[in-house]
């Protein structure tokens, strides 16, 4: 699991060190490697796009559309350049990217889910972008609540702030995910305890990854747009926990790093003994949970 920095709004560069990144870590026998939120080409922290209630910039609008051109498209060249490295290293990605679809202008909030053998497997974009990331961000619906049974386990997983949503983590728990993936961009130490809670909640095990980022990483001509933000405006916070709510490794603040652990999934069994969310813990006699158009898990 990676927390790092992207080279800020440049999709190339940013392509190069992902490259390089896993490449290094497959030669270590990972397996799975993941990427924070929006690694590629980069999370806004601080950036207004010039827009406040009633109206723009132009300012705003051509920095909009600068994000826009180095963001990820998955319907073409970027794709294979992911699906190659995958397949390549024979490792599976699971990355954040600010993704564009070239049938319209908008943005998501991505998470893209790469198989060494099949390819893309599925994204999920995020349902509800919080706060002022709505400005450039577009809201997902049921059907990108995507779940992977894969040759390494169970995948899902939310980012950021969706994981406070008690009813899409439920959705999540109800396809028996393994592995619960949790890019975001929050660095409090509260994190740590969401990320704990999740992996107790799910009986999961739980991979909470962050960039990390200072204000000196941006490049000059963004800066000014940043004056008020802390240099260490994200310091990481990354960690992996285990289904009983145990930290494996992290959480690491203040450098970039990679946390690297082996997961063995018959802790997931175990864990379930006393508590089942889903299962002997579950009340289907008092509860009706549904999730409009949410896909079945896929099965690699």
């Amino acid at each position: 699991m990676i927390q790092d920095n992207p080279v800020f709004f440049d999709k190339e560069k940013t392509f190069l060190k992902v490259e390089t990144l896993v490449k290094k870590h497959a030669k270590e026998g990972v397996q799975l490697i993941v990427f924070p939120e929006s690694f590629v080409p980069g999370y806004p922290r601080g950036f207004s796009f010039g827009a406040t209630i009633g109206s723009r910039t132009p300012e705003g609008r051509a920095l909009y559309a600068d994000y826009y051109n180095n963001s990820v498209s998955l319907e073409g060249e970027d794709l294979k350049r992911l699906e190659s490295l995958s397949k390549s290293q024979n490792i599976y990605i699971v990355i954040g990217i600010t993704e564009k679809q070239e049938t319209n202008g908008s943005l998501f909030c991505s998470m893209a889910y790469i198989s060494p053998t099949k390819g893309l497997l599925g994204t999920h974009r995020k349902i509800k972008p919080t706060g002022s990331e709505r400005i450039v961000w577009s809201e997902a619906s049921g059907d990108s609540l995507v779940t992977f049974k894969t040759n390494i386990g169970k995948l899902g997983g939310l980012i950021c702030w969706e994981n406070y949503m008690p009813l899409a983590r439920m959705a999540m728990y109800e396809k028996g995910v393994e592995i619960y993936i949790a890019p975001t961009a929050d660095s409090r130490e509260e994190w740590t305890s969401t990320m704990k809670h999740i992996a107790l909640e799910g009986r999961c095990f739980v991979l909470g990854c962050n960039q990390y980022f200072t204000k000196s990483m941006y490049p000059e001509k963004y800066r000014k747009l940043v004056e008020s933000e802390d240099e260490n405006n994200c310091p990481g916070g990354s960690l992996i926990v285990s289904p009983l709510g145990k930290i494996i490794a992290g959480p690491t603040f203040g450098k970039s790093d990679a946390l690297v652990a082996e997961l063995d999934l018959n802790e997931i069994a175990l864990s379930k003994l006393d508590f089942d969310v889903i299962g002997h813990y579950a009340r289907p006699d008092i509860f009706d949970f549904k999730v409009v158009d949410q896909p079945e898990i896929k099965e690699e």
